[in-house]
Parts: C-alpha cells; sequence; structure tokens
C-alpha cells in the first residue's frame, strides 16, 4: 500500500515538473504581465470585494452560498498550506512574501476560490456561469504559469472549491439563509 502511494506522488511529482518546465519555456513579458495582472482577481481580497458585491446587489442566495464556501476555504486551504508546507516551484516570478502571504505551495487558494465562484454561477440566476467559469480557468493557469504554484497544487485547489460549493448547498438546504446572516459580524438587511 505505502509504495502504491509512493509511486503515486512520484508520478504527481514528475507531471507538475514538467508542466513548471514547460510554463518557464512560454513565459514572455506580455503573457506575463497579463497573468500578474489577472491572478489577483482569486486574491482573499478580491473574494472580500465580490461578496461585498453579491450583498449590494442584494443577491442573498449568491451572498449566503459564498459567505459559506469562502469562509470553509479560507480554514481548510490555511490548514493545509500550515501543514504540509511544500516548497514554491522553482523560477517563479510572482511570489507574496511576508508573514501575512502565501507560505505554501499546495494547496492553490486562488484557484479554489474562483473555482467556488463560478460553482456558485452555476445555480445564480445572476451570475454568468461562462464567464466566471473562464476567469476561474485563466487565473488557475496563472499560478502555474507564474510559478506559484504547481500543477497539482492548482487542481487540488479546483477540488477544493468544488467541494465548498457542494457543502455551502448541502449546509444551506439544512440551516436558513436568514440563520447565516443573523450571525454575520454586521447588519445585513438582504
Amino acid at each position: 500500500m505505502y509504495a502504491l502511494i509512493g509511486e503515486t506522488l512520484s508520478g504527481v511529482r514528475w507531471v507538475d515538473r514538467l508542466a513548471a518546465e514547460f510554463v518557464a519555456a512560454i513565459r514572455t513579458p506580455f503573457l506575463t504581465e497579463m497573468m500578474t495582472s489577472m491572478t489577483g482577481l482569486g486574491s482573499v481580497t478580491a473574494g472580500v470585494v465580490f461578496v461585498g458585491l453579491f450583498y449590494l446587489a442584494g443577491w442573498r442566495e449568491e451572498f449566503v452560498k459564498s459567505v459559506v464556501a469562502l469562509s470553509l476555504l479560507g480554514i481548510v486551504v490555511w490548514g493545509l498550506m500550515t501543514l504540509v508546507e511544500r516548497p514554491f516551484p522553482p523560477n517563479p516570478v510572482c511570489l507574496t512574501e511576508g508573514d501575512a502571504g502565501t507560505t505554501s505551495s499546495f494547496p492553490s487558494g486562488h484557484s479554489a476560490a474562483v473555482t467556488a465562484y463560478a460553482g456558485i454561477a452555476w445555480h445564480s440566476d445572476e451570475l454568468p456561469f461562462a464567464v466566471a467559469a473562464g476567469f476561474a480557468g485563466l487565473i488557475s493557469f496563472s499560478r502555474i504559469y507564474l510559478g506559484t504554484h504547481y500543477l497539482s497544487d492548482t487542481i487540488f485547489g479546483i477540488g477544493l472549491g468544488i467541494a465548498a460549493v457542494l457543502f455551502a448547498e448541502w449546509f444551506l438546504g439544512r440551516v436558513s439563509e436568514e440563520a447565516i446572516i443573523d450571525r454575520l459580524p454586521f447588519d445585513a438587511d438582504i
């Protein structure tokens, strides 16, 4: 059993290395500038802005579902980054440094968040799914392109984003939106 796990992880590292070498080979100044500009849409700051826009637009279902999904993702991603402490890929062109920045390559929180936005858009009457999914794909690729994450970190982040939305939908099927809104640290009249 341990041998199979070891072989699987070895295969994942091999694919990760090939993907990192590929993106390093295709980097251009123009593409790097585009990817650097785009990747911020998956950040915590962007998440707060998107949730705020859902609130201001009066999109109650999207607002509550994003609060639940992104709250869960924040805890899970931080916990995994702290536990795993995977080093970054070689030759990064964009890393956040400092105590408040990214501390580990695994998993991609940006990919998790943008996948959650796309998942929320899937069942939304307000949000365009195709646009959200397109941005999710581009932002997820940007994390690999910029050398901030390996391919497997990004794929795992995408899986986390899907799981967070599924959990939020399950949870909101058992707990009312009103119960979530009542527990927010501000008066939400939505």
